[in-house]
């Protein structure tokens, strides 16, 4: 008996301490906004502007995005998952701490306001998005990235107010091969037209 009173107390023990070192990695996780500024001034600056809001129509408005979605492209390009000669070359020297800290620093920026520019291709895109194409087989985009774009923390980026440049340039690629980091989008975008994909385009632009 006192030989398993013994155990137990050193399993609680072992608990405690397993408990304590959870609870010092957590705190340890927690995003450095300040870094996440500076690295992102000295590194992002040039392309994403300085709070990572509009930019060049050619790169991606970062302001308002989900931080897990940026942390989970900074890896990929960083693993060549996901090709781009200028983003594997300014994600190779990333710690995994900085990615965190550059990602929650855009996260907490408010997401942008954009605008759909072609009014002859607004009821287009938004047929697609909110009701997808059926004979296609292709489903509502809003059913993941939420009906304004918002996306889904975590799972799905956010779409609203991205550069129509930017995203018709990704379901472009997504459609040819050249980007493969998602198999739920390169079979979406296999199907889509190039007037489809420049609707889109516009219409999440404007989505708000």
């Amino acid at each position: 008996m006192k030989r398993f009173s013994n155990l137990i107390a050193l399993a609680s023990v072992a608990l405690s301490l397993s408990g304590l070192a959870h609870g010092a990695d957590t705190k340890a996780a927690k995003p450095n906004l300040a870094a996440g500024e500076a690295k992102a001034t000295a590194v992002c600056a040039a392309c994403h502007a300085v709070d990572g809001s509009r930019g060049l129509p050619a790169y991606p408005i970062l302001q308002g995005q989900h931080p897990e979605y940026l942390v989970k492209q900074l890896v990929e390009f960083k693993e060549g998952k996901r090709k781009n000669g200028i983003m594997m070359g300014m994600a190779a020297p990333l710690t995994a701490d900085e990615m965190r800290d550059v990602a929650a620093f855009y996260a907490s920026k408010k997401a942008p306001v954009g605008t759909a520019k072609n009014k002859d291709m607004v009821a287009l895109g938004e047929k697609i998005y909110r009701g997808g194409i059926a004979k296609k087989g292709i489903a509502a985009c809003a059913s993941c990235h939420s009906p304004n774009g918002a996306g889904m923390p975590v799972q799905y980026p956010r779409l609203g107010g991205q550069h129509s440049d930017y995203t018709k340039a990704q379901l472009t690629a997504f459609r040819q091969g050249e980007r493969t980091n998602s198999v739920q989008m390169t079979a979406i975008a296999a199907n889509l037209s190039d007037k489809e994909i420049e609707a889109l385009s516009d219409y999440i632009a404007g989505l708000r």
